[in-house]
């Protein structure tokens, strides 16, 4: 079995580690980008659903 492993980095993506298929809105799978991935958690991403740094820029901050 493999493991996978997903954090939520402090004010910033979800950072995705181990085998896993990452699907888009219409189902299609999108191309392996490597490991770790980091996923978009503020919703500002222009490459979702990949983090671009897009929090960081604009001074998201996650709830407390």
């Amino acid at each position: 079995m493999t493991s996978i492993k997903l954090t939520a980095t402090p004010d910033g993506p979800y950072r995705l580690e181990g085998q896993v298929t990452i699907f888009d809105g219409e189902g299609q799978p999108i191309p392996d980008r490597g490991a770790p991935v980091f996923l978009c958690r503020c919703g500002r991403s222009a490459d979702k659903p990949f983090c671009d740094g897009s929090h960081a820029r604009t001074g998201w901050k996650e709830d407390a």
